[in-house]
């Protein structure tokens, strides 16, 4: 549906603006961003300053159901990591059916606009049933991933993923990845057949090697080609140097660290997302940042999972490109993980605003429209900013919340990022122009968080 808003301020790529007029047409798609010209009659209204969507460029929405379950010692040696957390991980995905996948995706959906961000990128192993074998339907899983999509109103890049080993070298999977293996044909076919459904709703599809360690060489090489014979612009996003154990085992296998095995071997450019990339020596950050590449980092889960630091301000230094994910959905929150983000390299470096540029002084403004730019890049959709051509996906602060009031909106801004108690400073959220989010809450918010809860209220009690 076309519509139009006027907003007293708008974070155009080039800076705030004053009293800017959006249009949209049918498809949801800015036809109009004019600056310094008065509302019209017609126009509604933004509640505040409008910032442009952010797109959660790595998600795993089953995982949703573990947020706050997997907070205690699980190694009796006192030496829990991301692979023991793993392990609890596996055990509770192993209870999760399409019904189950669909009821929390719908509820995390929800979430995730009301916390600001309008694409997800949904990487999406969970395939098989319980017992490691198809579902009659093969794309069961996936297609309960695009119906809460839908339901939610939340534009999605579904990416189904390449699983086949468990580690370097083609070690034998274990019982609790059964139901993430599947061969590269078969995720080929899936992946055709789900590009139609996907864009009957206006979403994309892309593929995931889940990384180096799942996925060997002869079957990344079959993959790609595979994919690139598709859809040649198909988003490709692959976990990589997430662990530091990750890493040796990846030089003991090859003689390289794992990114630079990848761009040895793989063609990486634009259409690709790195996942994490948390533990890259120089070369591999100066390659990487050339390669055109999307960082995608996830702070708020790398953090409770214990990976380690990205290092932003050499990958900025060497160009490179970057955006924010809720992966594990320990948070679910934009301004959380950018907060994040800017305060693990504060830590790290003694500085503070590390995140902010000569050209752009505002540490909160630089980290969104990074966030934005990188996310559009990497989940394949025109929702790179508030501009003519791109989606009219869009977040509008609470101009009235304590901690904005009376404020210019770089302060707003920032207050929000900083400051704010997070989701209660957003007012609307709109996706392609519609309007999902109205004072701070989705309409769909005490339906879908009633029937998560009584879903995880189901699948623990079957534990």
């Amino acid at each position: 549906m076309s519509g139009s808003l006027h907003a007293a301020q708008a974070l155009l790529p080039g800076g705030w603006a004053a009293e800017v007029r959006l249009r949209w047409d049918a498809a949801g798609r800015l036809t109009e961003v004019r600056p310094g010209v008065a509302a019209d009659p017609a126009d509604e209204r933004a509640p505040g300053p409008l910032l442009p969507g952010i797109a959660n460029l790595h998600a795993h929405a089953f995982q949703r159901l573990l947020a706050g379950l997997t907070e205690y010692r699980a190694d009796e040696g006192g030496d829990d990591s991301f692979w023991s957390w793993r392990a609890l991980m596996y055990r509770h995905a192993a209870r999760i059916d399409p019904a189950a996948l669909e009821a929390i995706a719908t509820w995390l959906y929800v979430e995730m606009l009301e916390a600001g961000y309008t694409t997800v990128c949904e990487f999406h192993y969970l395939h098989n049933a319980p017992d490691g074998r198809p579902y009659a339907d093969d794309g069961a899983m996936a297609r309960a991933l695009l119906r809460a999509a839908r339901r939610a109103g939340i534009a999605i890049t579904l990416l189904p993923v390449l699983y086949q080993q468990g580690g370097f070298g083609a070690r034998p999977t274990g019982p609790g990845q059964a139901r993430f293996l599947r061969g590269t044909a078969a995720l080929l076919r899936l992946f055709e057949s789900l590009r139609a459904e996907a864009a009957a709703q206006g979403a994309r599809c892309g593929i995931a090697p889940h990384s180096l360690r799942a996925v060997g060489p002869a079957a990344l090489r079959e993959v790609l080609a595979g994919v690139a014979a598709i859809d040649a612009h198909a988003p490709i996003h692959i976990h990589i140097a997430e662990q530091r154990a990750e890493v040796e085992d990846c030089r003991a296998w090859s003689g390289q660290r794992p990114l630079a095995w990848l761009l040895d071997h793989a063609e990486v450019d634009a259409r690709w997302c790195l996942v994490h990339a948390t533990h890259l020596d120089a070369d591999e950050i100066r390659r990487g940042a050339a390669s055109g590449a999307v960082a995608g980092l996830c702070p708020t889960t790398e953090a409770n999972l214990g990976d380690g630091l990205f290092d932003l301000p050499a990958w900025s230094a060497a160009g490179g490109r970057w955006g924010i994910g809720s992966d594990s959905q320990v948070t679910v929150d934009a301004a959380q993980e950018l907060l994040w983000l800017e305060y693990g390299q504060r830590l790290a470096s003694g500085r503070r605003n590390v995140a902010a540029t000569t050209q752009q002084p505002q540490v909160a403004a630089h980290l969104v429209q990074q966030a934005v730019a990188g996310g559009a890049q990497a989940s394949g959709r025109a929702a790179a900013g508030i501009a003519v051509g791109q989606q009219a996906d869009l977040v509008a602060l609470d101009a009235g919340h304590p901690a904005l009031a009376g404020l210019a909106p770089d302060a707003m801004l920032a207050s929000h990022l900083f400051a704010s108690s997070r989701r209660s400073a957003l007012a609307e959220v709109r996706v392609g122009g519609r309007r999902l989010v109205h004072g701070g809450r989705h309409a769909l918010h005490d339906a879908a968080a009633a029937a998560f809860i009584a879903c995880r209220r189901r699948l623990l009690a079957a534990a």
